[in-house]
């Protein structure tokens, strides 16, 4: 086996590095590059090395003890963030984050996620920012500068082209090198030269870029060749929990640091082995330490190295977090300019109907999920804004994807008393323990022996009441599912603990089970598979299901719309829930759950001045979209719950937020509709090159439900006239003046789209209509502003796969500037 060169020398380390560097021996070097635990590095207290913290948390910090009650902040979704357009509110929602991170003696927090919104039914969706580079890339910036600022490290994921769920830790992304540099690799890019990340996460895929195909944790090319050496990063590169696999690829790929610990393909001697076996080069260990070393000194773990002081630290961290959910809020459609209400203090009564009502989904599934501090119900919010008014909240029909939790007061422990019988078997079903659980919700993950193999779980679950039940259990892995004395499913199919947690199976939990006629008690008897990994612990994971009968849906239904006919403000609240957006599974359509359209339609038809409001994180169809005069978009607004949405309807807050991504009409218009694996390989194939999102829908000449860019705000704006200014080196500045020809001080975010003149030709392919830049300013009724924009040489730049370098072709570009992309208001011209 050929080595790789010796890593270039990194202008970032600094002498004293070097003399730390000198007192480690190969011991230290090889143990310091595994993670000590999940969330913390091993430390050396003879080079003033501490443990260095790490935290999941894209929208707050998780914490070391992530299923224990630890509370955060709880910030909007990224792709709410990216929402409103707003770079400096990103930087100030990263200071927030970045404070919490303080609280909780975080040290690196792993975000942002600036992988790209690829397909809409991805399981991350929410987590990213956007389906466009630049305005993915610009807000990513932001929030690095906001974290950064206050002396916390981000780690910018996943590098690179995982952009969904489905097999995620196996699947190989066939991505043209165009395609992976002018998309895929631009927030990444952006995050590392402009914004300096102090990580970069490695992701669990692997990855064909059409000259070399490897794990992307493994992957010199883009690792070392593109990231390190022309990007010139100077950070660790992190692998993704459990991505690594092997000892050398990685190695002399490019990794720097396996995560998690203390197991895994570099400890326990293994790296060490390699090195003294002449398959890594210590040259290239010590640059893996020393990238350590520079992290730990940037945020305050290396003796000598204080971490900055912060110096932008928000006042009133409630009020910011409030803010930016509002401002995030896309007004989708506002007849007879409906918003905000007029005269609230004359609102009476509201009805607050749907299921989102009853409970808000304010974050989404998965490592971004966090414990709140507390969270605002629609109801409390809606008491707050409107003091005088009596608030009746109506479900009108359920949203569930999942049964029911059991709940405990309807088990029985066959052997007498209340909970569920647990037997702890061996491989040869000797019972190593035997002990009595009360709750249906099973996790359990201290006290299960050695060598458990098998949990045997048996209880009565009461169903007294007549009608029809749904009875059943959900395990991962292997198991034997016995409902009244029936087998409802059985599976010898073992998985392994990395499987159950990267495919969020202690999440989503596949479960099996059977209707039962009601009037006493039915039996369930469940064996289910005992878990055994070196950093995971030792665990079972189950869950006791049960549906009682429920009330006719349609009647529900119309009881709902009945209560909209009776009240002065009736307002539907539809959405998502923790059972649709997660990660670690991709949704398989678009369609709202349960019956919530019909819900909509119901509403609509007795009251068309229903607010309809949308709380989802990604992409869902509004069938009744264009029938409804007030439709708002308000993602998920973490703790704030409905205090923005509240905001809005009584006029504290403009709703400002311009769609990140394309909305679609029809699922069977969407460009790129799944990321399912196929072949023997599973391949995920990025067959569309270059035209990801919004460039799709152009290219193929479909027309949304609304427009990648779309928002009305609460006011209108007209364009009076644009030209060039100056912004310094090779790009182009562009200087917009706009008026406010509406009724209420707003704000306005124009858009700067790049499309080719005829005289460029068929070659390069460029996209239809590209985001080139945008800016905002802000203005009273009548009112003038100006809005600058900076266009940069890279929106012009093509990547020739042939020279290995980006060029721009000569020719006239046509700068389209608007609201959206599709509502241009006014063209300049410019020849290069």
């Amino acid at each position: 086996m050929t080595l790789p060169a010796a890593p270039r020398p990194n202008p970032a380390f600094t002498p004293d590095l070097y003399d730390r560097l000198a007192q480690l021996t190969l011991d230290d070097k090889c143990e310091l590059l595994t993670g000590k635990t999940h969330w913390r590095l091993y430390a050396r207290p003879q080079i003033g090395l501490r443990e260095v913290v790490l935290s999941d948390g894209p929208t707050g910090i998780r914490g070391e003890e992530v299923l224990a009650d630890e509370r955060s902040v709880s910030l909007p979704s990224p792709t709410a963030v990216a929402a409103t357009w707003d770079r400096e509110l990103a930087r100030l929602a990263g200071s927030v984050h970045a404070a919490e991170a303080h609280r909780h003696g975080t040290d690196v927090i792993l975000t942002p996620v600036v992988n790209l919104q690829r397909t809409p039914v991805a399981g991350r969706h929410f987590e990213y920012q956007s389906e466009d580079p630049l305005l993915s890339g610009d807000i990513a910036c932001a929030v690095i500068d906001g974290i950064q600022g206050e002396g916390v490290g981000t780690c910018v994921k996943h590098f690179v082209a995982n952009d969904s769920e489905t097999l995620r830790t196996e699947y190989l992304a066939r991505v043209g090198e165009r395609a992976l540099r002018e998309v895929y690799l631009a927030p990444f890019e952006r995050a590392c030269r402009d914004a300096h990340a102090w990580s970069v996460m490695g992701s669990y895929n692997r990855l064909d870029d059409g000259v070399e195909s490897a794990p992307a944790v493994a992957h010199h090319r883009l690792l070392t060749e593109t990231l390190k050496d022309e990007w010139g990063y100077d950070g660790p590169v992190v692998s993704d929990w459990t991505a690594t696999k092997t000892t050398v690829e990685p190695a002399v790929g490019g990794l720097d640091l396996v995560m998690p610990g203390p197991a895994g393909p570099w400890s326990a001697g293994q790296l060490k082995a390699a090195v003294e076996a002449g398959l890594v080069s210590e040259d290239h260990l010590n640059d893996k330490v020393l990238r350590i070393l520079l992290l730990a000194s940037r945020v305050g773990a290396l003796a000598g190295y204080p971490a900055p002081v912060p110096a932008r630290a928000v006042a009133d961290e409630a009020a910011l977090i409030r803010l930016v959910a509002a401002r995030a809020v896309v007004v989708l459609a506002n007849e007879d300019d409906a918003l905000p209400v007029a005269a609230p203090a004359g609102v009476r009564t509201i009805a607050l109907i749907g299921p989102n009502a009853v409970d808000t989904y304010v974050q989404g599934g998965g490592s971004a999920l966090v414990n709140p501090q507390r969270t605002y119900t629609s109801a409390e919010a809606f008491a707050e804004a409107f003091p005088g008014a009596a608030i009746e909240v109506v479900a009108g029909t359920h949203a569930r994807v999942r049964p029911l939790v059991a709940q405990s007061s309807r088990l029985g422990n066959p052997a007498g008393g209340a909970g569920i019988r647990v037997e702890v078997l061996g491989q040869d079903g000797t019972q190593l323990a035997e002990t009595v659980w009360e709750a249906g919700d099973i996790f359990a993950r201290d006290g299960l022996p050695d060598g458990a193999w098998t949990v045997r779980l048996t209880t009565d679950v009461a169903v007294p009441e007549p009608g029809e039940h749904w009875v059943g259990v959900a395990a991962p892995g292997a198991h034997r599912v016995v409902v009244a004395g029936g087998l409802v499913s059985e599976s010898a199919g073992q998985m392994s603990p990395d499987q159950v947690f990267l495919r969020s199976q202690h999440r989503n939990v596949p479960f099996y089970g059977t209707t039962v006629a009601g009037g006493g008690t039915v039996r369930v008897e469940a064996e289910v598979q005992a878990f055994e990994g070196a950093n995971w612990g030792n665990f079972v994971r189950a869950v006791i299901h049960h549906n009682p009968p429920e009330p006719g849906l349609a009647e529900a239904i119309a009881a709902a719309a009945e209560r909209a006919k009776a009240v002065d403000l009736p307002v539907v609240i539809v959405g998502t829930n923790a059972d649709v957006e997660s990660e670690g599974w991709d949704r398989p359509d678009l369609e709202l759950p349960g019956a919530q359209n019909e819900l909509v339609e119901a509403v609509l038809a007795v009251r068309p001045d229903a607010v309809i409001v949308v709380n989802a994180g990604s992409p869902v169809i509004l069938p009744w979209l264009d029938r409804a005069r007030t439709v708002l978009w308000t993602w998920f607004p973490g703790q704030e719950g409905g205090r923005p949405v509240a905001d809005v309807l009584v006029g504290r807050t403009e709703p400002s937020g311009r769609l990140p991504w394309t909305l679609p009409a029809s699922y069977a218009d969407v460009p790129v509709p799944n990321a399912v694996p196929v072949g023997e390989d599973l391949v995920v194939d990025y067959a569309e090159g270059i035209d990801v999102g919004y460039r799709g829908w152009l290219r193929l000449g479909r027309v949304p439900a609304r427009p990648f860019g779309f928002g009305l705000g609460w006011t209108t704006w007209e364009y009076e006239a644009a030209g060039f200014c100056d912004a310094g080196g090779d790009d182009i500045g562009v200087e917009v003046t706009i008026r406010n020809t509406g009724g209420r001080r707003g704000r306005e975010t124009v858009q700067v789209f790049l499309a080719v003149g005829d005289d460029q030709g068929d070659e390069p392919v460029r996209p239809v209509r590209w985001l080139a830049g945008f800016g905002a300013a802000e203005a009273d009724p009548g009112e003038s502003a100006g809005v600058r924009v900076t266009v940069p040489l890279r929106a012009f730049q093509v990547w020739d796969e042939a020279l290995a370098t980006w060029v721009v072709p000569g020719g006239t570009y046509r700068l389209l500037i608007g609201r959206d992309l599709d509502d241009i208001r006014c063209e300049l011209t410019q020849t290069i």
